[in-house]
């Protein structure tokens, strides 16, 4: 199957994120033309709620997509990652077992994430880490330059794809208004789960604000064009 339309396939995976003292656990819902990160959430469990959320945010922004694609991790499996596929019509795609090229795209988000953000700082509070990751993935859709898009940022990739001949890539024919608004005002939203109970973690204050981006850059319109070669990605 040729995958050559934003909306037409999403993917998503699970990593985890190192700390000064223990860990996170970050999941991104990425558009698999673009490379567009839809959405993200941190968590300091590995419960599925967090993966629901992110999925749910993407969904009420971006319309939904033909498939979804993910590895068999539990959080993926459960009902209520599948329940929510399910109810929007979405084919469920996983990878098969140790096919872990079959995400490549977001594996590769892992590596420039955790080399250029993460392992640089040794995060104090979950706060810090989500001030740090989420200016770095709007730096990666507004300004991180891939070769492989043409040495063009996956969000003018993405708002490219929409308005192909004048007609949305949403499965619906028109994009969502929450997907207009958010091109507009170049504003990701960002959160972090922490599950409230006995087991959650004392004393962890998180900021929800939302993350600005700056623009991102003109799309090359010739091959004289300057190039600007920082962050550029394959």
């Amino acid at each position: 199957m040729a995958i050559e339309r934003v909306n037409q396939v999403w993917c998503s995976d699970v990593t985890y994120i190192p700390m000064a003292k223990g860990f996170l656990y970050l999941v991104v819902i990425m558009d698999w033309v673009s490379r567009t990160v839809l959405a993200w959430r941190l968590s300091n469990t590995l419960g599925a709620d967090f993966c629901v959320e992110a999925l749910e945010e993407a969904l009420a922004r971006y319309g939904r997509p033909e498939i979804f694609n993910t590895d068999q991790g539990s959080q993926f499996t459960s009902d209520d990652f599948t329940g929510t596929l399910k109810r929007h019509a979405i084919t469920i795609s996983m990878d098969g077992k140790g096919r872990c090229m079959d995400n490549i795209f977001v594996e590769r988000l892992w590596r420039s994430l955790k080399y250029e953000e993460v392992y640089l700082n040794a995060y104090a509070s979950v706060a810090a880490a989500k001030a740090g990751i989420g200016a770095w993935l709007g730096f990666y859709n507004h300004e991180r330059q891939h070769q492989s898009l043409g040495y063009r940022t996956p969000q003018q990739i993405y708002q490219e794809g929409l308005w192909i001949c004048g007609r949305s890539a949403l499965p619906t024919g028109s994009a969502s208004p929450a997907s207009r608004a958010s091109s507009e005002s170049r504003e990701m939203l960002a959160f972090a789960h922490i599950p409230t109970g006995t087991t959650t973690t004392k004393g962890l204050d998180i900021d929800d604000s939302k993350n600005r981006t700056v623009a991102p850059a003109s799309v090359l319109t010739g091959l004289g064009a300057d190039l600007k070669t920082r962050g550029a990605t394959p």
